[in-house]
Formats: structure tokens, sequence, C-alpha cells
């Protein structure tokens, strides 16, 4: 039984959302969208404490595997696809459980949310093991697929992390951390890319980027893990050394070069440190630039 799911009831606030004028229409349909941001409140305390469980298992090489169906997969997919771009985080290290496969990002995929065996079988595929972390993504969180896959990851020993937007969800049941986002009815009844879907984006955009964080991939707002793979990359990536450094234009071009387009150490080599010292303080810091650069800095 899939019990009571307020993302499925109608929303008396938008029954005649069909006569209103546009602009009181985009009005109302944008309150909505307010709403679904305020709903996270609660499960910020959820989501900081699945961020700590998370960052050990993904230092001992785990990975960050993404499960959905339909909008909560792309909703995945599209978190999941950005963390190579903003935090060099390894390719090898996130993967995704969709449900009907990739194709079904573009088409949607008849009745393949609602196979169990399917949801197993990937993650059979993917090999989960312990120390992968596994979020499982669904607003009404009794999606068979999704349900399933977390089970089947659990039971393997991975972390589960589950976030729906029904109380007394399944999936928030079977997940070790449960985050729960009561989003409520739509302003079209049932339609969980609205509502729904911005929570999902903001939990996993929250998620995600704590975890680059606590991984020492930010360092003071900036993303110095980043790759610079085109012009606009390359810029921002030396705009970063000179507001790190205090540096020059020149300076920090110079030492992106000598670095190979490695962010942090390219601030360690216009900081004065060699390529040998430089290397050194990356390693024994575990690539957290504050600890490296109080090691190349001489204590006062």
């Amino acid at each position: 039984s899939r019990g009571h799911m307020g993302t499925e009831d109608i929303s008396t606030r938008y029954l005649d959302l069909d006569l209103w004028g546009t602009l009181e229409g985009v009005k109302a349909l944008h309150e909505g969208q307010v709403e679904a941001v305020a709903a996270i409140g609660p499960a910020l305390p959820a989501i900081a404490a699945a961020v700590d469980a998370a960052v050990p298992q993904l230092k001992r090489g785990g990975r960050l595997i993404y499960v959905g169906a339909g909008t909560s997969a792309r909703i995945g997919v599209q978190d999941g696809a950005e963390l190579f771009p903003t935090f060099s985080w390894p390719k090898d290290q996130v993967a995704f459980a969709i449900a009907g496969g990739e194709g079904a990002l573009l088409h949607a995929v008849e009745n393949a949310e609602d196979s169990a065996s399917g949801g197993v079988a990937r993650i059979v595929e993917l090999a989960v093991g312990e120390n992968d972390v596994v979020i499982g993504v669904a607003a009404s969180g009794a999606t068979p697929f999704t349900i399933a896959a977390i089970k089947e990851a659990r039971a393997r020993g991975a972390l589960t992390i589950g976030v729906a937007n029904n109380r007394n969800a399944q999936l928030l049941s079977a997940s070790e951390h449960a985050i729960l986002v009561e989003t409520g009815p739509e302003a079209v009844a049932g339609s969980t890319r609205m509502k729904a879907g911005t929570s999902q984006k903001i939990v996993l955009n929250l998620l995600s980027t704590m975890i680059m964080v606590r991984l020492g991939k930010v360092y003071r707002g900036l993303m110095v893990h980043m790759r610079p793979t085109n012009a606009k990359l390359r810029r921002r990536a030396e705009q970063m050394v000179v507001t790190i450094v205090g540096c020059d234009d020149q300076a920090a071009a110079d030492a992106m070069a000598k670095a190979d387009g490695d962010v942090k150490l390219a601030v360690l080599l216009a900081s004065g440190a060699d390529m040998a010292n430089a290397i050194a303080a990356l390693q024994k810091s575990d690539g957290n630039l504050r600890y490296a650069l109080a090691e190349i800095t001489p204590r006062q």
C-alpha cells in the first residue's frame, strides 16, 4: 500500500489557474516554487548528517551513485554530471541507476519505474560495495525501481540516502539517511516536476556541494579543484590564483602553466614554493589548500 500522498492531492489554491490572467498565473506558480524552497528548512539537519556520513566513504574511494526514475533521474544526472567540471570529481567515482536506462533521460520509458527487478539489476551491475554512497530520489517515495535499488545497495553495505516528498514514504524507511521535504500538492495536480522537482534539485545541490567542501575542494568560496577545460575556465582559474595569492595576472598565468592547470598547485607555486615542496604540502594536507598553504608559509 502506498498510503496517502500529499504530492498527488489537488490544490484548491490553483483550481481556477486556467481562468486567470497570464501574469497572475505565473505569480501563483512562482509562489509554489518559493514554498518548495522553504520546505527544505526542516530537512537541513538530515542533509548535514548525510554529508558527514558520506565523506569518509568517498575518501576511501567510494562512488556517488544517483538512483531515480523520470524527473528524479534527470535531476540526479544533472547534479552528478556537474561534479567533474566544478570540482574535478573523478568520473569513475560517479554513477547512475536510471529506470529504463540512459535513453529514459530523453524519452519516457513505459513502466520502467515499476520494475523492482530493474533497480536490483542495476545495483548488481555497478557492483555496489560498502564504500559507495547511493542516493535514491523519488517525489512519491514509492517508486519500486528506486526502493529496490536502495534496499539492494544497503544489503551490500553501501551508505544509502533517500530523498522524498511524502512522509511515511517507503523510500525513506528503506534508506539509512532519510531526507523528507514535504512540498505538498502541486499547482497542476501530481506534476512533481514543479515543487517537488525544485526541492530535489536544491537538496542534491546542498548534499554534493557540502560533500565537496568537506573533501577540501573549496577554498575561501572558490572552486579550487576545478580543471580548466576551456578559455572561460582558464580565465576563472587564473583569477582564482590572483585572488588567493595577490599576485599579478602574468604571475598567475605562469604558475597555472607550470602546474598544468592544477589551481591548488599553481597557488602554492605563485606563493613562492618550489614544485617539490608544493607537491609535498598538497600530499601531506590530503589536497586541502588551506592546510597546504600553512605548510609552505614560514611561521613568523
